[in-house]
């Protein structure tokens, strides 16, 4: 009974003791001698939402655009415009709302079947079709000093698939184009491509001409557009997409393949000849799922091409929709992390910035979205436009890691840094998911401040020594005061 006892009050004794223990400090020390990638920026898909929103009245289209382009919003500086296939006249809409994206051709009076279409004749193309999401290249032109616009497609025109629909051939693993029409589809996007950036006073510097060739997400029926692509006609395309570049005599060059993981692309890239490989001049990822990033970084290394993550949206799966929820936020702000950290991209590119509300009919919906509003409502509005937790953990990156910066790397797994073009700011990202605070170090010398986004901040400046629980924070470091984000509050 006495060892007992002895053992309890040691026992005792040590509780005080290990409740006041502190949470181990955080290092965030950047490695400023390591490898850096310099860093073009942040953006977003234009589809769907843009097919939407930008259709509203004024006011509301114009403060989306600000949310997301503005200088008081995440001052993304990247937008990728979806050249529509368009679906056949009549066809039964795609269920996805904003999916509906029209083509620029038009359809002859009394021409029927799928052989009718003539590029090189003017009554065969529309240049009025689709004025919303058009629109959105206009306000993001006004808003950026230099943006960087890349086109991307879905799927080939209807006419120009096997199954007469946008949406996929009959079978997930059937390519869709037609075989054979590579050149016609190559002139279809590049065609566009040339007349938007003539119309809208712009120009689009890469031009994707697949999308998630490998996956089995596409079929014949399917909510939004889409085409499987075989490695060698992913290949095909690509050359023919790059030798109507050339005959137009435009300076927008090849991208791809916009694979849906590192995996898919890995398999992809493995399927090309050298010379289809030379043809591309930029290359894109999705990061739906995150093994064998490093593989794609490596490949593009060794190809000497850049590389974009060029699409994703990571809400919390499960995770019901909550406008203010702090769940989806820390699991977006950590998938951003792994991406920068793993294939250490030249840009990061969200899926679509503004998402249709999902809680309906007594479903819990979910968190895909940086801003959620009713697409599904007409165009005449009003629009409640809501900003979403996940919108401002956008903000601690895209607001501080600005065009031009370079990636460093840093050793802390919970973080990203990286480095002003002149050195004299250092911008890391830290995402403390735990239930405490987490005190932290940084390199001396440097002026510090700390902006923070958690369940009762949104990108805001915090004068705490601790890093908050469950929050996304950035911390500024400067070696001139007037450059600096936060003012000290007066004592």
């Amino acid at each position: 009974m006495r060892v007992l006892a002895a053992i309890a009050l040691l026992l005792g004794a040590a509780e005080p003791a290990m409740a006041q223990e502190r949470p181990r400090e955080v290092v965030l020390q950047p490695d400023l001698d390591g490898p850096r990638t310099e860093f073009e920026g942040w953006g977003t898909a234009l589809a769907w939402f843009a097919n939407i929103t930008g259709g509203w009245p004024d006011a509301e289209r114009e403060r989306i655009a600000d949310l997301l382009y503005g200088d008081e919003g995440l001052r993304w500086s990247i937008a990728r415009y979806n050249i529509g296939g368009g679906a056949r006249p009549g066809a039964m809409p795609l269920t996805q709302p904003g999916a509906n994206v029209p083509g620029f051709w038009r359809q002859p009076e009394g021409a029927h079947g799928r052989d009718w279409w003539r590029p090189d004749d003017q009554r065969m193309w529309d240049w009025s079709a689709d004025a919303n999401q058009r629109w959105w290249l206009d306000a993001i032109a006004r808003r950026v000093e230099a943006p960087i616009f890349e086109a991307f497609s879905n799927s080939p025109p209807w006419f120009m698939t096997v199954s007469g629909e946008v949406s996929g051939a009959p079978r997930r693993l059937q390519d869709n184009l037609r075989e054979g029409m590579e050149d016609e589809f190559a002139e279809y996007l590049v065609r566009v491509t040339a007349e938007l950036q003539k119309r809208h006073a712009i120009a689009f510097r890469t031009l994707s001409p697949v999308n998630e060739p490998g996956t089995d997400y596409w079929y014949a029926g399917n909510r939004q557009e889409g085409s499987h692509w075989s490695p060698a006609r992913q290949a095909a395309m690509f050359d023919a997409t790059f030798a109507a570049l050339q005959r137009h005599g435009l300076e927008t060059v090849v991208s791809g393949p916009d694979e849906t993981n590192s995996e898919l692309f890995v398999s992809d890239w493995e399927g090309y000849p050298q010379s289809t490989r030379e043809r591309i001049g930029q290359l894109n990822v999705h990061s739906y799922g995150n093994t064998g990033q490093v593989a794609v970084r490596d490949i593009a290394r060794a190809a000497g091409i850049r590389l974009w993550m060029s699409e994703v949206d990571a809400p919390q799966p499960g995770d019901p929709e909550n406008f203010e929820g702090m769940t989806s936020a820390l699991y977006f702000a950590e998938h951003v992390i792994g991406d920068l950290r793993r294939l250490e991209p030249s840009a990061w590119v969200f899926w679509q910035a503004v998402e249709d509300i999902s809680a309906r009919d007594g479903r819990r919906g979910s968190n895909w979205g940086l801003l959620k509003a009713d697409l599904r409502s007409g165009p005449e509005g009003p629009h409640a436009i809501h900003i979403t937790r996940k919108y401002w953990a956008m903000a601690q990156f895209s607001r501080f890691i600005r065009p031009g910066f370079e990636l460093l790397p840093i050793e802390n797994q919970d973080s990203v840094a990286a480095i002003s073009p002149d050195g004299r700011q250092i911008v890391m990202v830290h995402v403390n998911s735990d239930d405490e605070a987490r005190p932290f170090v940084t390199p001396q010398g440097w002026h510090r401040d700390l902006i923070v986004t958690d369940a009762m901040h949104t990108a805001q400046c915090n004068f705490d020594s601790e890093l908050p629980p469950r929050s996304i924070s950035t911390l500024v470091l400067t070696l001139d005061t007037g450059d600096r984000p936060c003012t000290a509050p007066a004592h």
